[in-house]
């Protein structure tokens, strides 16, 4: 019975997401056509955090937000899942940064390419330059700017070490620092398994079990960084440490 259960509710999820592709992809396509052809950076946080929030009633997923929200700087927080990016954006307009990969992914990929991601190739030196200048723009111009330096998504287990590569924006600078801890529960299935996203996972797979779940709930909580550290390395390990309270 459970399984017809299942079924069925991926079948409705499935057609209701297609429906919401396509209204927020005429959505975008409207507001670019008001701008001219060119939709500004605040107008695709905007698009983002709405489509997100259309995309979640898909998921079922029920989010409960505590301590203050950032509404510009730098926030860091860990990586469980893809699913991670639909809830801070629902939570508050921002950019994000991703790695190159997911640039290609159907649906996400798309979003994010739309919503005016910042995509880096870690591995490449002269990139991971490129985008530190990138994120500098954004924060200067008072953009909340995401980033999830453990450099993937995983299992919940433990937070992976952070890389400092894409920190040196922020070091010395006077924007905000933020921090979240993002946790998920089920009222069906694992977490480890049905939403995070990690190992030798594939996407397709993965999001139909995801869709096939009754309800997704997520807990984010967020803390300010008054004062950090002044190398971008001793400020990856503090911000691991502020991170990790906040996921349990």
């Amino acid at each position: 019975m459970d399984f017809v259960a299942r079924i069925l509710r991926l079948g409705f999820r499935s057609l209701w997401f297609a429906g919401v592709l396509l209204f927020v992809t005429g959505d975008f396509v409207v507001r670019t056509l008001r701008h001219g052809g060119g939709l500004p950076l605040p107008e695709r946080t905007r698009w983002l955090q709405r489509s997100c929030r259309r995309a979640l009633r898909v998921f079922g997923v029920e989010i409960e937000a505590l301590g203050p929200r950032p509404t510009s700087g730098l926030l860091v927080s860990n990586h469980l899942s893809y699913l991670d990016i639909l809830v801070l954006a629902t939570l508050l307009p921002a950019v994000f940064v991703s790695k190159s990969e997911i640039k290609n992914w159907p649906v996400f990929g798309w979003f994010g390419r739309l919503a005016g991601t910042l995509f880096v190739e870690r591995a490449r030196r002269s990139d991971v330059a490129r985008m530190g200048a990138e994120i500098r723009a954004v924060l200067a111009g008072g953009h909340v700017v995401v980033l999830f330096p453990e450099g993937t998504s995983w299992n919940g287990r433990e937070l992976l070490p952070f890389k400092s590569s894409l920190l040196e924006p922020i070091v010395g600078s006077l924007h905000p620092l933020s921090v979240a801890g993002i946790g998920y529960t089920l009222a069906d299935g694992s977490v480890e398994n049905d939403v995070c996203y990690w190992g030798d996972m594939t996407f397709f797979p993965h999001l139909v079990r995801l869709m096939s779940r009754k309800q997704v709930r997520v807990r984010v909580r967020f803390a300010v960084i008054t004062e950090h550290a002044g190398d971008r390395k001793a400020l990856a390990r503090q911000l691991h440490a502020a991170v990790l309270p906040l996921t349990h």
